[in-house]
């Protein structure tokens, strides 16, 4: 990154899960950004503010930015932060879920141009379908002139909402792919649109890692069919009748294959990106060279992650290659929880990783700390700047907000975090013209 100003908290209280999106999002036209997070009882304004689901919405020409509250005290967990959409007509849309603890995907939509006010919270309820077994996470992606929103639900597979009005009234669509339950659920999925809303791109994994061996599969969505990535049908009639297993579509990642030597094991998505020419990156992650079957939970992190970069150009191969050392596990009842790193929307040569490893030299560091990367090659090879250095807390899960092609609005929150519903963090700002 180019010299620039200092990052500023933009909310003194809040963090984020990584499978909502978008999380972040810029309006071009009056240079607004809007960020989600949740509060939690260990920052400012203690239990009275715990589980609030907020927005930080933010003026890029003045600085300045205001803390709007979309639903006080739902839930003190980072899995209820909000997905984003802008709407034809100027309003913003908002869509939350509790972390599986109720069957009710929650939305409000805003006044025209304005993501400060907010009309009344309408919900959708998911029980007839779960059997009260709970819903999570919500991705809003538009597709053949309507808009999805990708949710885990039934039996904690990938399922999907879908509007015929930007979001004022959502219906039951279908469940995208399914697997037999191992442990907790199913598959971990991210998702990427393109412009025309023709196509969402998704990787996804099998279960969770700390219950499976993950792979990571790749697919797409287009004219009707859930697609592998040469473009050959998997599912004809996605989101209809009974759904088919993630397995069948293109493996990216896979567990048990060897990386400088070592296996690799029990793989996670992370971040994916679709660029205006039909390139898909994204980043993974994986366990490296430690035993598959040993159970760290409760113990111990898992004490060597990897981040890796993949992509994909149109009409070619994947093209995986490491990306960087993501240190230990966050915590040792997340052995699996990293840093993060999130890919530019409109730069799929520049990443931003959270890493308490160098990655220009592996130097240990006191804290996480964010690096930019680049590439010249498509991934073979990276160099690295640090955006941070010598911080007193941690620096963790950037966020490259979209929206505007003509800005590079990265956000990460600060602090101590020791559980998805514990952490003392600010949410704060980078922002600098291209």
């Amino acid at each position: 990154m180019q010299p620039g100003p200092e990052p500023r908290v933009i909310n003194d209280n809040g963090a984020w899960c990584w499978f909502q999106d978008e999380r972040a999002l810029v309006d071009p036209a009056s240079q607004t950004l809007v960020a989600g997070s949740i509060a939690a009882a260990e920052g400012p304004g203690g239990e009275a503010r715990s589980g609030n689901v907020e927005l930080a919405v933010v003026d890029l020409r003045t600085g300045e930015s205001e803390v709007v509250v979309l639903h006080e005290r739902l839930e003190v967990d980072d899995h209820d932060v909000p997905a984003l959409w802008r709407r034809s007509d100027g309003r913003w849309l908002a869509v939350y879920t509790r972390h599986k603890t109720d069957d009710l995907t929650r939305w409000r939509v805003s006044e025209p141009g304005d993501p400060t006010r907010w009309g009344p919270e309408r919900t959708f309820d998911w029980s007839g379908l779960t059997g009260g077994r709970g819903v999570t996470y919500s991705n809003l992606r538009a597709l053949d002139g309507r808009l999805y929103c990708f949710a885990r639900a039934v039996n904690d597979d990938q399922c999907a909402l879908v509007s015929d009005d930007e979001g004022d009234t959502w219906t039951y669509a279908g469940k995208l792919f399914t697997r037999p339950k191992v442990g907790y659920v199913n598959g971990y999925t991210r998702y990427a649109g393109d412009a025309d809303g023709a196509r969402i791109d998704l990787v996804t994994t099998d279960h969770h890692p700390r219950d499976f061996d993950n792979s990571i599969y790749h697919g797409y969505l287009e004219g009707g069919a859930l697609r592998r990535s040469d473009g050959t049908v998997l599912d004809p009639e996605a989101l209809q009748g009974d759904a088919l297993s993630q397995e069948g579509l293109t493996t990216v990642l896979a567990a048990g294959s060897e990386w400088s030597g070592e296996r690799i094991s029990h793989c996670w998505t992370t971040d994916l990106r679709r660029a205006a020419d039909g390139t898909v990156a994204a980043v993974l992650t994986a366990r490296f060279g430690v035993d598959p079957e040993e159970r760290f939970f409760r113990e111990r992190p898992v004490p060597d992650l990897r981040f890796f970069y993949a992509r994909l150009a149109p009409g070619g191969e994947w093209r995986v290659s490491e990306l960087a050392r993501a240190g230990a596990g966050l915590m040792p009842h997340e052995e699996d929880y990293t840093g993060l790193a999130a890919i530019d929307p409109y730069d799929l040569d520049a990443v931003y990783t959270s890493t308490p490893v160098d990655p220009r030299d592996g130097t240990a560091l006191a804290h996480h700390e964010i690096f930019a990367g680049r590439t010249a090659d498509g991934g073979a090879s990276w160099t690295w700047t640090p955006v941070t250095a010598d911080s007193e807390a941690d620096n963790l899960r950037p966020i490259v907000a979209p929206g505007d092609p003509s800005r590079v609005p990265l956000l990460w929150f600060r602090g101590s975090m020791t559980a998805s519903q514990h952490y003392a963090c600010e949410v704060v700002l980078l922002d600098r013209r291209r």
